[in-house]
């Protein structure tokens, strides 16, 4: 007889306890899965995949405006927010639905219910009781962070609630600078929304290259979004036409929505970690190591809730790395050096390797490449700029950066990111033969180093 009623259990039932169980369950192990909200996560459910179905509804209203310098007459447009949540539920509860077939089909067992621990291989799930595994994985991702302490703070939203807005506001204010409170800033931008971006940083998206932070920046003011820097929220209030939001600058904006974009921390809470001994980091995220292995020798953790990159496909690859390490005997680590991510701003981001102040730090002899041009596209009006930028090595030469601002940004950074990736040099990277009219093409084409005014450049 068993010892155990499963060979794992995993609590969390996003991208990465997906992947796992579904692995694990396929080696012969019996495996459940425990999820309190919908099959499918952050990502499926209100994160990446409706944020996206959003940037592709706010862009038609840019592309109309660049439809007109092409010949064509627009005539009556306008977006209809209910007829687009529609679409958009029916398409996240298709998806999610597939989540499920799929652990079904590999032989998972699924439990609809909030996990908790009570020793390090028993758990408790709300309306189903009491199970037992040799193997335990965490899997619970991040949720929205927001202050507590601020004054009105209960008024405003999250990202969450945002993809269910009963109607589509007419202000709206973005507490935050982050990649969520700038794809967010651009969506409602498109969408008609007058759009207010606030945030305490000297520039949005820290951590990003610095030429791309100050270029998106000019951008979206460009395209009407106001963007308060160097400033937060002291207080929100109500008020008969909305919101105010008081600013440490002094300044206040009227709004009808104010809403949170200030990160995201790890989701641990009522999870009985405690009560099994598992250890978390300074940062209230489960602590593991290169093979995602926590303090307890039999419980695992992978994910946005170990707060290593909290991109949904490194949770994959990392669930993966589990399964392949302790069901197939394939031990198997995910290297998290030279990940590419994107940001559907508008216009978008692609990123990948050192940004040009890290590089500095690391090699202190850095070559830039980099240029600013209008894309084709709108090459008969408008006056987008896009960004392309490459970060190499002094010493040897090795490309170790490529950033990307502007359209099919993310869709170039994948491949570039396989060339860096894979060590390739300034040189190879030139022997590359360009594909023409693409803006693609700058990225290979680029001869010249890039020297900033003041050290010897003409503006």
């Amino acid at each position: 007889m068993a010892k155990y009623d499963y060979d794992l259990f995993v609590i969390g039932a996003g991208s990465a306890g997906v992947r796992a169980a579904r692995l694990a369950a396929m080696s012969g192990a019996r495996v459940a899965v425990a999820e309190e909200h919908r099959v499918g996560g952050t990502c499926v459910i209100r994160g990446c995949v409706p944020k996206k179905f959003m940037v592709y509804a706010s862009e038609f209203s840019h592309h109309f405006k660049t439809a007109k310098t092409y010949g064509w007459t627009i005539e009556g447009a306008r977006f209809d927010w209910p007829s687009f949540l529609e679409e958009k539920d029916k398409e996240i509860a298709r998806l999610s639905g597939i989540y499920v077939r799929n652990l079904q089909n590999a032989g998972a067992e699924l439990a609809h219910g909030k996990a908790r621990l009570t020793d390090a291989h028993t758990v408790e799930i709300d309306k189903v009781g009491t199970k037992t595994a040799d193997k335990i994985l965490i899997a619970t991702g991040g949720r929205p962070w927001a202050p507590k302490d601020l004054p009105g703070a209960e008024f405003a939203i999250s990202s969450n609630e945002a993809f269910q807005l009963p109607e589509l506001p007419k202000r709206i204010v973005i507490a935050g600078g982050g990649y969520i409170a700038v794809e967010f800033a651009g969506i409602f931008n498109g969408m008609g929304v007058e759009v207010t971006l606030v945030h305490r940083g000297p520039n949005v998206l820290r951590g990003f290259d610095d030429d791309v932070r100050s270029h998106l920046t000019e951008e979206m003011e460009k395209r009407g979004i106001t963007v308060i820097l160097a400033a937060q929220h002291i207080a929100i209030e109500k008020t008969a036409g909305g919101f105010t939001s008081r600013l440490s600058n002094g300044h206040e904006v009227e709004s009808d929505v104010v809403m949170f974009c200030l990160g995201r921390e790890p989701y641990v809470e009522g999870l009985g970690l405690e009560t099994a001994g598992v250890k978390l980091t300074d940062e209230g995220a489960v602590a593991v190591d290169a093979y995602s292995k926590t303090n307890v020798d039999n419980i695992w953790a992978v994910g946005d809730v170990t707060d290593r990159i909290n991109l949904t496909p490194v949770a994959i690859r990392e669930g993966q790395a589990f399964a392949e390490t302790e069901f197939y005997a394939r031990p198997t680590t995910f290297d998290h050096e030279t990940v590419a991510s994107a940001v559907f701003s508008q216009p978008p981001i692609g990123s990948v390797g050192l940004s040009e102040a890290d590089a500095r730090k690391l090699f202190g002899k850095v070559d830039i490449y980099l240029a600013r041009l209008k894309p084709m596209k709108y090459a008969f009006g408008g006056d987008e700029r896009s960004l392309l930028k490459l970060v190499v090595d002094g010493a040897t030469e090795k490309v170790v950066g490529c950033h990307v601002v502007g359209p099919d940004a993310p869709e170039m950074i994948q491949m570039a990111a396989i060339a860096i990736k894979l060590g390739v040099t300034k040189p190879q990277w030139d022997a590359t033969c360009a594909v023409h009219p693409t803006l693609a093409e700058e990225l290979v084409t680029m001869r010249e180093k890039y020297v900033p005014l003041g050290l010897g450049q003409v503006a």
